[in-house]
């Protein structure tokens, strides 16, 4: 009997001891989420995006974190599958108990999950998800870039007052609502500036072979061609473009980041919207951009990772004033006001940020190798 109530004692005191661990382990630490395409085709996105926020989160815990609290980061590959960033975020809620999300990278994906988030009440912040509606789902929904409403009436002011183009010609993606939502944002805006759309032709994703829409294009003689797409598709219809004899600059948006890694002196002099350029001078840039190189073998952060690197920073801030309780916390991101790597970011009503675009200039340099150059700004 004495040996069944020492063991009982025994097994009481383990009990206790490991509810201790738990509670502490938990007090300690705030576990927020990260959905990204580790893997997949747009992986050079979500890898430097995850790589800037590790760093972020680094840098924040060696400062002593948050009110004393370590920041863990749990990161999930959802290879810009819709189905699978679903899959992942049930995971970081479900089983992680995370606080708040970052994600997801693109538009599609992002969707996939406003609603559940939204009622949830997970603060969800999308670093580059530029699609109209992706806030739409409620009040808790964030993100750290512009909409492509505003990317859109950009590349067309762009190609309008400063390149001068009277005529414009537009291929585009007919089933990604991303080339989709710039297309029409375009389209809008160069015919308000009294430009003309000489040609409007579409392809389906995965498509490889433009010839056909590009010889229609070329027969109208535009001064330029806008190309709403991601780096991994301008790199193909760039080739077929310059074969067909078209001269003419090419335009595209922020999914071009990453086109001078992957496609030839064809796109030299062409242009495209963005985030932040890496060569502004700027304090904020400067620090990001040189921590980001020592940290991952000299490689230049693109303007994705710039926005997860805001999007950390936005949503660790209002963690910082508010805790985690996601009303208090949701109100916090809503009063932001402060300057970052991509700009001064304060939330509208849409939990949109107004903030301003830069337009980068494709060139060749010093080394022979394409790289961008910053060429101007344009504000909301």
């Amino acid at each position: 009997m004495r040996n069944s109530k020492r063991i009982s004692l025994l097994l009481i005191m383990l009990l206790i001891i490991a509810m201790t661990l738990s509670a502490c382990g938990g007090t300690n630490t705030i576990k927020i989420g990260m959905v990204m395409p580790i893997t997949g085709q747009v992986a050079t996105y979500g890898v430097q995006s995850v790589n800037a926020a590790k760093m972020f989160v680094k840098e924040l815990n060696a400062a002593g974190g948050i009110n004393g609290k370590q920041i863990e980061l749990v990161v999930e590959d959802d290879e810009a599958t819709p189905a699978k960033t679903t899959n992942a975020f049930k995971k970081l809620v479900s089983s992680d108990k995370v606080v708040a999300l970052v994600g997801a990278l693109t538009s599609k994906c992002s969707l996939a999950i406003t609603g559940e988030a939204q009622q949830k009440k997970i603060v969800m912040i999308s670093p580059s998800s530029t699609n109209d509606t992706v806030t739409s789902a409620g009040n808790f929904i964030f993100r750290a870039c512009y909409n492509d409403s505003f990317q859109g009436q950009v590349v067309a002011q762009y190609a309008f007052e400063t390149l001068k183009g009277k005529n414009a010609a537009i291929l585009f993606d007919n089933a990604n609502d991303y080339s989709k939502g710039l297309t029409q944002n375009f389209k809008d805006k160069f015919l308000a500036l009294g430009g003309t759309i000489v040609a409007e032709e579409s392809y389906a994703t995965g498509d490889t072979d433009f010839n056909a829409q590009l010889t229609k294009i070329a027969a109208t003689k535009p001064d330029v061609l806008f190309l709403p797409d991601y780096y991994s598709t301008i790199s193909v219809i760039s080739k077929q473009v310059r074969a067909l004899g078209i001269t003419v600059p090419m335009l595209g948006a922020d999914g071009w980041d990453e086109i001078t890694n992957n496609a030839g002196d064809e796109v030299i002099d062409c242009y495209y919207s963005n985030h932040y350029a890496p060569d502004a001078n700027d304090p904020e840039v400067k620090k990001f951009v040189e921590a980001y190189k020592a940290a991952y073998n000299g490689e230049t952060p693109n303007a994705l990772a710039a926005l997860a690197y805001d999007s950390m920073n936005i949503l660790c801030d209002a963690i910082a004033k508010a805790g985690t309780d996601p009303d208090k916390l949701q109100a916090a991101m809503m009063e932001t006001n402060k300057k970052f790597v991509t700009g001064n970011v304060k939330f509208n009503d849409l939990r949109n940020p107004v903030k301003s675009a830069v337009m980068l200039k494709i060139v060749k340099g010093a080394d022979g190798k394409l790289t961008t150059e910053y060429s101007g700004t344009v504000n909301p």
